[in-house]
């Protein structure tokens, strides 16, 4: 195989990822790593740090729409990031001293869990009682609910929010993802944020939380221009299409679609990892 085929099915493979990635709403670092190492036996290591450039491209793009559209909140989002950025740098840190298997093997379960959390079903139940915490930070905003009309909400349990972003970031850098769905259930679950607010707010993070553990990759020389370019490009313009679909398609049935092809890739990962053979 010549290196001009190889960079042509990375660059489809990415696509699909980037793809799979919008339509779930769990972004693409999710499908393009296990792909890489196993499908394309790529070093782990490589794969990560081709998936934080991809994930930093894909949350460009859309976050500037989601902030124009007055959904992700800035604020909130910023603060969350001093959680996120810390736990990235130390993700990246543990990256280059823990065994290939043993992230291999978190890199699966977390499929496992991203898998469960692509069909469980999301509660729009907006918060009552605001955190005193969060009125004193002002972590409160409002979003478009109608064309005429927006609906206002205010952070609850902001402790354990940042705590799960911790979490989050260390995720993201470790293993090279957007760890959307772990920002997510930190918003939507602990911090009780509408799930429209937590959503977009989480794409707007990911970006600025790939970044923080993408430098320690590029100074370990784990980010491969030859492998870099044919991600973030395939990824970014999947991902975009992605967006337009998912206003048609029938959502539902392509996140089982996903969650199948996640649990499969978890599973054939945590296997290898235990057999040694990633």
């Amino acid at each position: 195989m010549t290196a001009l085929e190889f960079s042509l099915i990375l660059l489809v493979s990415s696509l699909a990822a980037g793809l799979l990635g919008a339509l779930s709403g769990l972004g693409g670092g999710v499908v393009i790593v296990p792909v890489l190492t196993i499908l394309f036996h790529v070093d782990i290591h490589y794969a990560i740090g081709a998936s934080l450039v991809s994930v930093i491209a894909t949350s460009s793009g859309a976050a500037a729409a989601y902030v124009r559209e007055g959904f992700s909140n800035i604020r909130i989002g910023m603060f969350l990031e001093i959680a996120t950025t810390l736990g990235a740098l130390l993700g990246a840190w543990l990256t280059t001293r823990v065994p290939t298997h043993s992230i291999g093997f978190i890199f699966g379960l977390v499929l496992l869990y991203s898998a469960y959390a692509s069909l469980k079903k999301r509660r729009d139940a907006l918060t009552q009682q605001p955190d005193p915490l969060a009125l004193r930070l002002k972590l409160k905003g409002s979003f478009p609910s109608t064309s005429t009309t927006h609906q206002d909400y205010i952070a609850q349990r902001v402790p354990a929010g940042f705590g799960l972003m911790t979490v989050a970031g260390t995720l993201s850098g470790l293993l090279g993802i957007g760890s959307g769905a772990v920002k997510v259930i930190a918003m939507d679950q602990a911090m009780r944020l509408p799930f429209k607010v937590s959503t977009t707010t989480s794409n707007f993070m990911i970006g600025v939380t790939a970044a923080a553990s993408a430098g320690l990759y590029l100074r370990s020389g784990y980010l491969a221009p030859a492998l870099v370019m044919p991600v973030m490009l395939g990824v970014l313009l999947g991902s975009l299409i992605g967006s337009r679909l998912l206003v048609k398609a029938q959502v539902r049935t392509l996140k089982i679609v996903f969650a199948l092809v996640i649990f499969a890739l978890g599973a054939e990962m945590i296997v290898n990892s235990l057999r040694g053979t990633l």
